[in-house]
């Protein structure tokens, strides 16, 4: 046994399995940091740089995703139903109405300082007073209304979209965090996988040692390890019993963990109140929504000016009067966008939405539910599995010209 240890032959040998597994290893590992980084391209367009897979094609995947779980789990209505127009409307009337008197006078001393600065401190507050009590009905109409239109106000797939192509590091982290423990596999697989092709390559060296032979089982080593992981964390798609084992793809296996992991991301970054308040306001249909809010705020003026008719047309005039109403409409536009900085309030209404999410989630069939995951592996696959195969290759290469002494002919 002491002269086998002592033997350099020995050594030379064994080294075959080990090599391979760190093969294995180094190109599963690189193989997925390569799917995800770098966030931007690093390099020389367009060929000589990399950036990750996932961030060069940010809108695609971001489609995929927002095609393969949202689109299926909730539609735009039952997402605003979930976060209640009525507790919405509450929230909002709760943050406006402590702060009345600054809205209004910071309204009135932009527009009309002299005529407010004179205005009588009693008829000041018969303005607040009306303003305080007519806005709760005021709120609920606006908010009934936009939830009866909301399906044509918001287009959560484009503004989801948007998000996570403008937030590359979001995008990432959805399908890191849904996948972590598969790509932790994938990593870890690739020692084990590329252990036991190294048996089989040391077996064919020690009975035919031509040059090609260290270098291709190289190259099988970085591509195949990245092949069967994939093949172990997809296949089978559904649950199988083998004898007294049940054997289902790793990923899908893990279906209910999966969808909390999703949805929490989603609703607590992306489908935010603040979030879907501001897409409305401001996506295609925002000229429409801002008018909704200007066309309730409207009664409330026109009730308010009323009860000194004479002294505010005599102040403000026709053009003045009309313009008041647009500068109210705008300002309650501004309010309805800062009324939702409230974290506990959006912590709250997110944890509605993921509830419903998670449910219909894990309800996904395996088919459909393996495509939230499967497309990051299979954009530019082929590139990967051709970076690792041409590493593996090269440290065959290696191997046998620095451990063997061989040459390449």
């Amino acid at each position: 046994m002491t002269n086998l240890f002592s033997n350099p032959e020995f050594w030379q040998y064994l080294s075959i399995p080990i090599i391979a597994a760190l093969i294995g290893w180094i190109t599963n590992w690189l193989a997925i940091k390569m799917t995800f980084f770098p966030l931007e391209f690093v390099g020389k367009p367009p060929l000589l740089g990399w950036q990750g897979i996932i961030p060069s094609k940010a809108g695609k995947m971001a489609a995929i995703a927002v095609d393969a779980t949202i689109s299926k789990i909730g539609t735009v209505r039952e997402i605003f139903e979930q976060i209640d127009p009525k507790i919405l409307a509450a929230h909002i009337v709760q943050s406006v109405e402590p702060r009345i008197e600054e809205y209004v006078d910071e309204m009135m001393l932009r527009e009309y300082p002299t005529f407010w600065e004179n205005l009588p401190a009693s008829a000041r507050k018969m303005v607040y007073d009306r303003v305080r009590k007519s806005a709760p009905q005021l709120v609920d109409n606006l908010v009934d209304d936009i939830a009866n239109n909301v399906e044509d106000l918001l287009d959560i797939k484009t503004m989801t979209i948007e998000k996570l192509t403008a937030d590359k590091q979001l995008l990432n982290r959805i399908f890191l965090e849904c996948g972590d423990a598969e790509f932790r596999f994938i990593v870890n697989s690739g020692l084990y996988f590329g252990f036991l092709f190294g048996l089989i390559q040391m077996a064919v060296w020690y009975f035919y040692q031509s040059w090609w032979v260290l270098p291709f089982f190289g190259l099988m080593v970085g591509w195949a390890t990245n092949w069967i992981a994939l093949n172990v964390i997809f296949r089978p798609l559904h649950a199988k019993k083998v004898g007294p084992f049940k054997i289902q793809g790793l990923f899908l296996k893990r279906q209910p963990e999966v969808a909390h992991s999703f949805c929490h991301i989603i609703t607590h970054e992306i489908l935010t109140v603040g979030n879907i308040i501001e897409a409305i306001m401001k996506g295609p249909k925002g000229d429409r929504a801002r008018n909704m809010v200007k066309k309730h705020i409207k009664p409330l003026v026109d009730e308010t000016a009323g009860m000194g008719k004479a002294l505010t047309q005599m102040a403000f005039g026709p053009t003045g009067f009309a313009t008041l109403k647009n500068q109210v409409g705008e300002k309650a536009i501004e309010i309805s966008k800062t009324s939702f900085s409230n974290p506990m309030f959006e912590t709250d209404r997110a944890r509605a939405v993921e509830a419903i999410m998670v449910e219909r989630m894990i309800a996904l069939s395996s088919e459909e539910f393996q495509d939230l995951l499967r497309p990051c592996f299979q954009e530019d696959e082929i590139k990967l599995i051709l970076v690792g195969a041409m590493l593996g290759c090269a440290a065959g290469v290696c191997q046998l010209i620095f451990v063997f002494g061989g040459a390449l002919v």
